[in-house]
């Protein structure tokens, strides 16, 4: 993608569906050594289970690769845009949901340990986010955002309680622990 208008010049310019339905077979992300080491600093610093993990809007797989890298042995990808960059790089298929399809409950019934999402989320509608971040609650234990933005920011209202941030060359790594554990229902007032 050298020589290319910036990827953000590109969403303003097509959004970001556009940008994805022309690019997404060949996408990299372009801050992938970025990524690979506030993965590396958050899994130093909290510690969290690699267990299973969930990689959420995938990419090309950027996640996938640091945290097999880390010992991660089971690793899902979801990216609704880039399967075909994501299986070229790390040989395993990506499931097509969306975030408005996480806000709807596609991914009910599962569990990870981890979910990771790597310069994504601050994408998702602001309206959505509340929905996904609930439901990403009621899945995994703990959540890591990386974003190139202070956004999204997750509220301790929509299940997550906020652990720390690391930064490296201005990406940021927001780390979060689950507010009902295991999968437990929130209580209701």
């Amino acid at each position: 993608m050298a020589d290319t208008p910036s990827i953000r010049a590109e969403y303003e310019l097509r959004g970001v569906r556009g940008f994805y339905a022309q690019s997404g077979d060949d996408y990299r992300n372009p801050h992938e050594p970025q990524v690979r080491r506030c993965i590396e600093m958050a899994v130093k610093t909290w510690r969290p289970d690699l267990g299973r993990v969930l990689d959420l809007a995938a990419g090309s797989g950027e996640a996938t690769l640091a945290l097999r890298d880390l010992g991660a042995t089971i690793i899902d990808g979801i990216d609704p845009y880039t399967a075909s960059a994501y299986l070229a790089r790390t040989a395993q298929a990506a499931e097509r949901f969306t975030f408005e399809d996480v806000a709807a409950g596609a991914l009910a019934g599962r569990r990870y340990n981890l979910i990771v999402c790597s310069f994504a989320l601050h994408l998702c509608e602001a309206s959505r986010l509340p929905a996904v971040a609930q439901q990403l609650g009621l899945i995994g234990d703990a959540l890591l955002i990386l974003t190139p933005h202070k956004r999204p920011l997750i509220r301790a209202e929509w299940g997550w309680n906020f652990v720390g941030e690391v930064v490296v060359d201005r990406v940021r790594a927001r780390f979060y622990r689950s507010a009902t554990p295991g999968g437990a229902s929130p209580a209701r007032p």
